[in-house]
């Protein structure tokens, strides 16, 4: 069913091909372009789901398409900027950069997969998101928008400030794993 909120979903995926375009299109302005391709994207995240509660519009494509067009975007954008890193040298040290990415694409696949196993058995409430998974979203689309800026703006280092925010998200992502599995635990031991 289309309704508002899928459509901001939709746009949300039809946007990732052209930030990956964007990304490597030499452009004075190309910071400025892919952060604001980036932020309008979690904007779209945040608006789809107010609108869809608002308007009574949750709908089953929207559940499945919401987190999926999610994880596409935050990945697709922290392997550019991963791929970046060597050639860059933004970063003061490239290892704990990539470990931290892989930290949090990790988490994604693991978190889906514990959904749906969850789901499966009718107990996916027990894994609804929570408020350090909220909280690590945040952290995580403004450092990823930082990063992806990376110019100084009156004499802050953007791109340490997205670095540093960003190590925080990476912490967060491993706290809200915790979350998820520790509530998953029982349903865990139980099926096993």
């Amino acid at each position: 069913m289309l309704n508002i909120p899928n459509i901001l979903t939709l746009l949300r995926i039809a946007l990732i091909p052209v930030f990956v375009v964007m990304y490597f299109w030499p452009s004075a302005n190309r910071e400025l372009l892919i952060t604001g391709i980036f932020v309008l994207a979690a904007i779209t995240d945040w608006l789809d789901g107010y609108i869809a509660r608002k308007m009574n519009a949750v709908s089953a494509l929207g559940a499945f398409l919401d987190p999926v067009a999610d994880k596409l975007i935050v990945s697709t954008a922290l392997v550019l900027l991963v791929s970046d890193l060597s050639t860059l040298g933004r970063v003061f040290h490239p290892i704990p950069f990539a470990i931290a990415t892989c930290i949090i694409i990790g988490r994604e696949i693991v978190i889906s997969a514990l959904r749906e196993w969850m789901a499966e058995l009718g107990e996916r409430g027990a894994v609804a998101v929570g408020p350090i998974g909220k909280i690590k979203t945040v952290f995580q689309m403004v450092a990823i928008s930082l990063l992806l800026y990376a110019k100084p703006i009156m004499g802050l280092p953007i791109f340490i400030i997205g670095e540093i925010a960003f190590y925080i998200a990476a912490i967060l992502t491993l706290w809200s794993m915790w979350v998820y599995l520790r509530a998953a635990k029982s349903f865990l031991r139980e099926k096993s």
